[in-house]
């Protein structure tokens, strides 16, 4: 009469015999149930162990593939790879599965105590893992990557490394295609940088002149009735972050623009982004002190906007992206407001600078026609221009 197998108690005979250090015995007890086709992923399991016991690397792993193909997630599977390819000196091999088993059981608190540590020691290999792998890659690529021309490569290597994250453009409303994803722009693009900023110490006293006089700031975002109320980030209708313009909507402020003949004489020959009844905007923008902004993105990326600081105590900082830059006086910088950025105010004072908004040096002339166009269709809809995006 011929037995037959029952796979339960073959497994729980198999299981006490690993507990006693019977690896062959084990071995064999596993072995059976799968040639039968009926195991599972506890029989793969137990089977891997013995293998390994015995230092059958080679049936380990079979056992280790077959039981990750049943259970993916399973998580002493994973670790038994990864100390196998640890142990054969593969720490990428090894990584890869520490990272893998912290990718699909990220929360140790959830998990029972023992294989809460099995978590831990994942995410500590895996640290230990990514610390020698950035030696090594810098050791290997830093003197490169900071010599002459290396400034891109080398924030490649930062983005590879997980020392950065990857920002691109995600404009609000419009995205003109093919443009450059350029945080913060170099001044090789703008010759006429260099005299907006030797007009500062005139822009500055026509500023101090309006602050002197009780000029009117502003909230940067209002509230419209028109239209469906945000809380813009907590900034709507917040005097903390508020504006004083001098060319608003495209369309001059005559009362402020008056009192500022040298603000407006260092705008004259800036490539403004002219969109009619929305751009160009020139401003005074006023963050008040232990204010912040906090991260956005622009509405569209065919424009850059410019910053030249004119009032700024220290403890102030503005973020686009990975890069993060404080103000100096006098000294200006563009960039992508399409690309997250956020600013702050640390200090005990009002921080002011000039805010304005230029076309992106790209877009060629035709181009620029082609969006204003655009933007008239758009604004020829259905009541006339309104804020971006409505």
């Amino acid at each position: 009469m011929s037995s037959v197998i029952d796979p339960r108690l073959l497994t729980q005979s198999g299981a006490q015999a690993l507990g006693r250090g019977d690896f062959a015995v084990a071995r064999a007890l596993f072995e059976q149930i799968v040639a039968t086709g009926r195991a599972d992923g506890p029989v793969f399991l137990g089977l891997a162990v013995a293998a390994r016991g015995q230092g059958d690397a080679a049936a380990m792993l079979a056992a280790l593939d077959r039981l990750l193909a049943i259970d993916p997630r399973h998580l002493r599977g994973l670790m038994m790879k990864a100390d196998h390819f640890a142990a054969a000196g593969d720490a990428r091999a090894a990584a890869a599965f520490c990272r893998q088993a912290l990718k699909v059981w990220p929360e140790p608190a959830r998990l029972p105590p023992e294989l809460a540590a099995e978590l831990r020691r994942a995410q500590a290999m895996s640290d230990a893992y990514a610390a020698d792998y950035e030696r090594h890659l810098l050791g290997a690529v830093g003197p490169v990557a900071e010599g002459p021309g290396g400034e891109r490569f080398r924030e490649s290597v930062e983005l590879m490394l997980g020392r950065k994250r990857i920002y691109l453009q995600e404009p609000r409303h419009y995205y003109f295609p093919g443009l450059p994803q350029i945080q913060f722009y170099g001044r090789e693009p703008f010759p006429w940088l260099a005299g907006l900023e030797a007009a500062a110490p005139a822009i500055r006293g026509e500023l101090e002149a309006l602050l002197r006089d009780g000029a009117a700031f502003t909230p940067y975002l209002k509230s419209q009735s028109d239209r469906p109320f945000d809380d813009g980030h907590g900034m709507r209708d917040n005097s903390d972050w508020s504006a004083l313009y001098l060319w608003r909507d495209g369309e001059r402020v005559d009362e402020v623009a008056d009192r500022c003949p040298a603000t407006m004489a260092s705008m004259a020959g800036l490539p403004l982004c002219g969109i009619a009844g929305r751009t160009p905007s020139v401003l005074f923008s006023r963050l008040a002190p232990g204010a912040r902004i906090p991260p956005h993105n622009g509405f569209i990326n065919t424009r850059l906007i410019g910053h030249l600081p004119l009032i700024v105590p220290g403890g102030c900082g503005f973020r686009v992206g990975n890069e993060t830059r404080e103000w100096r006086e006098g000294k200006a910088w563009l960039f992508d407001d399409t690309i997250e950025h956020e600013a702050w105010n640390d200090s005990g004072e009002d921080r002011i600078i000039l805010i304005f908004d230029v076309w992106r040096p790209e877009l060629s002339e035709a181009e620029r026609d082609m969006v204003a166009s655009l933007f008239a269709a758009v604004d020829a809809y259905g009541g006339g221009p309104a804020a971006w995006g409505v």
